[in-house]
C-alpha cells in the first residue's frame, strides 16, 4: 500500500523507443518511475533501480530537450560518474547527490530520470527544501 505522502513521477516513454527499453525490462508494467517518500527518492527503470535519502540529494536541474539517440535506456556518460534512466528525449530531471549512489553495479553521483512531469518532480524536491532550477530557461 502506497503512503498519503508518497508521490510518483511515471519515467515517460516514448512510443517508437518501447521495443528497445524491453532489453532493460522495461514495459507498460509502471516499472519505471521516480518515487518520494517521507525519507527517501527512489528511481526504478525496468530491472534497474536506485534508492537514496532525500538529505543525500545536494541539488536538481532540468535539461533537455535531448538527442532521441542517446536519450534511451540505462547508460552511462564517458568519463563522468552519472546515470541516466531514459525513457524519452523530452528532457530530463539530474539529481545531484553528496554521497555516490550505487546503481547498476556503478558508484553515482548524479542520475538523470527523464519523467513525463519534469516540474511537478521539481517543485516536490523544492518543497523538501532541495534546491533546484529548470535550465531549460536559460537558453
Amino acid at each position: 500500500m502506497v503512503e498519503p505522502t508518497t508521490l510518483e513521477f511515471p519515467i515517460r516513454i516514448q512510443p517508437n523507443l518501447k521495443p528497445l527499453l524491453m532489453v532493460f525490462g522495461v514495459h507498460d508494467n509502471g516499472q519505471a518511475l521516480v518515487r518520494i517518500d517521507g525519507t527517501s527518492l527512489t528511481a526504478t527503470f525496468g530491472r534497474f533501480g536506485a534508492r537514496t535519502e532525500l538529505a543525500n540529494i545536494e541539488r536538481w536541474d532540468i535539461t533537455g530537450p535531448y538527442n532521441s539517440i542517446r536519450a534511451f535506456g540505462v547508460r552511462r556518460t564517458v568519463g563522468s560518474h552519472d546515470l541516466s534512466f531514459g525513457g524519452s528525449a523530452h528532457g530530463g530531471l539530474c539529481l545531484y547527490f553528496r554521497t555516490p549512489v550505487r546503481a547498476a553495479h556503478l558508484a553515482n553521483t548524479k542520475l538523470y530520470v527523464t519523467v513525463d512531469d519534469l516540474e511537478g518532480l521539481g517543485a516536490a524536491l523544492a518543497a523538501r527544501g532541495i534546491p533546484g532550477e529548470d535550465l531549460r530557461t536559460k537558453r
